[in-house]
């Protein structure tokens, strides 16, 4: 009798603990966000129309939460594959198969028109370049369909056998990365492909506008972690780089790694051979097997660059990403859906630990210029353009300083500092080169030169400067340029320039003039 008592307290206690693990990760539902007003562009509009029109089976909308798992184990249908959101290059799958090494979307033979073509979704992996696209055109290897019969067949079991499917979960969220380490193992890695999935995850699962968030998500267990802001993203738990060693999506100064430390501490990392493990497993056997992922982001740079967007108009992978969630109204423009990115890695780096988010751009009490000094680089300004650079801001700094302001200069070597350091002087910096500072309504890149969209769409303005000429939207040219020069150590700028350019632009947004609307459709450009 007693032993049964003690039994029944045991299960009334593991009962109660479920329920309040439950309970603490389900939150309240909200409603979608207000709709963004777009302005007219014919050329770029149609393009992104149709990236729209490329997905009807598509649902911008947070998962419902279940108290228990499926064991996919004895269930006599498998889940279907579905799509939660879709930009070329950007799909998240919830339940999407792996099979000797293809990824298998499985639904009847009915419904595979109502997904997306398969090139705009994934590729052949291979590298890049300006002609080998068809061989990046993905085939069955890559990607097929799956009918519920024929996944039954091959992976299931006869119902009363007492046997079990050949299906195994990997469970939670995976970030699955198609790219080769071409373009992973330098600034694109942060910039492009953790800009643009952090946009496209925090879009797909946005729970409600920006003052109605919650504050936190609260944690079921101790943590040293903080909470993101004011986000109801899905916690990524793993991120698997099919085409990639273990060196190749870590850049040379190591902030690669970094990043995904200080920012992602619990996921873990897959590479090419863990990839392979997965595969064999389904491949080397007398038995078929499938592995299942009950939720996937799966991103592919080839793809990316067959949309409109990347392709046509910024050559930037993430664009196609932002722009989908943008034209949803799922992520606001001025960057509060990326201050989560932000704050975590400051925190980390010992930087200032809170993040306020505002539903307009704040003038800040103190204006930072910090220049990224390179001439201890291959690419780098001529000796006289770097002196006259330095002396420029310098005089400026002074000049406003004894008019009342308060400005501050900072001649930085970043290969002289730690990446902590570099973290921190990013993160207090209000004009520089760089998309760590926090944005404010006078936050300004200046690039020698280059046309740079992730500033601007993380709502700050964006300067391309060469020698005595600069660029701005919307009057920068249409695609990136890149002159003679750029990749050599004689890049020339008038110090002079920059620092009227910094003046007016600061003046102006102080005395209240309004900002640019970066809307998800982009005004045209000019030559």
């Amino acid at each position: 009798m007693g032993s049964r008592v003690r039994r029944d307290a045991i299960l009334l206690l593991v009962g109660a603990s479920c329920f309040y693990l439950f309970s603490a990760f389900v939150s309240e539902s909200r409603s979608a966000s207000p709709s963004i007003i777009i302005d007219d562009d014919t050329n770029l509009n149609f393009a992104l129309q149709t990236v729209t029109e490329t997905v009807t089976k598509t649902e911008l909308s947070a998962p419902q939460a279940t108290a228990s798992s499926l064991d996919l184990g004895v269930v006599q249908d498998l889940p279907e594959t579905s799509i939660v959101a879709h930009a070329p290059g950007w799909t998240i799958f919830r339940n999407i198969y792996m099979a000797k090494g293809a990824l298998l979307i499985l639904t009847p033979d009915s419904e595979r028109s109502t997904f997306p073509e398969f090139r705009l979704m994934t590729s052949t992996g291979l590298p890049g370049n300006l002609t080998n696209d068809p061989e990046r055109i993905p085939t069955d290897r890559d990607m097929a369909f799956i009918s519920p019969e024929e996944a039954r067949a091959r992976w299931g079991v006869e119902k009363g056998s007492g046997g079990r499917n050949r299906v195994s979960t990997v469970e939670g969220t995976t970030l699955l990365f198609n790219d080769p380490s071409q373009f992973l193992n330098h600034f694109h890695f942060v910039a492009e492909l953790m800009f643009g999935s952090w946009a496209f995850l925090y879009g797909a699962f946005a729970d409600g506008t920006l003052s109605d968030r919650p504050a936190s998500t609260p944690y079921p267990d101790p943590s040293f972690n903080s909470p993101f802001i004011s986000t109801t993203t899905p916690k990524i738990d793993r991120a698997i780089f099919i085409h990639t060693d273990v060196d190749g999506w870590r850049d040379a100064p190591g902030f690669n790694g970094y990043f995904m430390r200080a920012v992602f501490p619990s996921l873990t990392v897959e590479v090419r051979k863990d990839w392979m493990d997965r595969v064999n497993a389904t491949t080397n056997t007398h038995l078929e097997r499938a592995w299942h992922f009950p939720l996937v982001l799966l991103t592919d740079r080839s793809a990316s660059f067959r949309g409109p967007v990347c392709g046509w108009y910024t050559q930037r992978t993430s664009a196609e990403a932002w722009t989908e969630m943008a034209l949803h109204g799922k992520i606001d423009l001025i960057g509060n859906w990326w201050a989560s990115m932000r704050a975590a890695l400051l925190r980390y780096a010992g930087g200032e630990p809170l993040e306020e988010l505002h539903e307009e751009l704040q003038v800040p009490d103190r204006i930072v210029i910090t220049y990224i000094n390179r001439q201890g680089t291959r690419r780098h300004l001529t000796d006289e353009d770097n002196r006259g650079l330095i002396n420029a801001m310098e005089e400026l700094v002074e000049r406003k300083n004894a008019e009342g302001g308060d400005w501050e200069f900072n001649d930085v070597h970043a290969e002289q500092l730690t990446l902590d350091e570099q973290v921190r002087v990013a993160g207090r910096s209000t004009i520089m080169l760089g998309v760590l500072m926090k944005p404010t309504r006078v936050s300004a890149v200046i690039e020698i030169f280059i046309l740079m969209w992730t500033s601007r769409s993380l709502g700050m303005r964006h300067y391309s400067v060469w020698n005595d000429t600069y660029f701005t939207h919307p009057h920068e040219p249409t695609l990136p340029n890149y002159p003679d020069g750029f990749h050599g150590p004689n890049i020339p700028v008038d110090g002079r320039v920059v620092a009227r350019l910094i003046e007016e632009h600061v003046d102006a947004r102080e005395a209240g003039q309004p900002m640019d609307d970066f809307s998800p459709v982009h005004d045209k450009h000019e030559d």
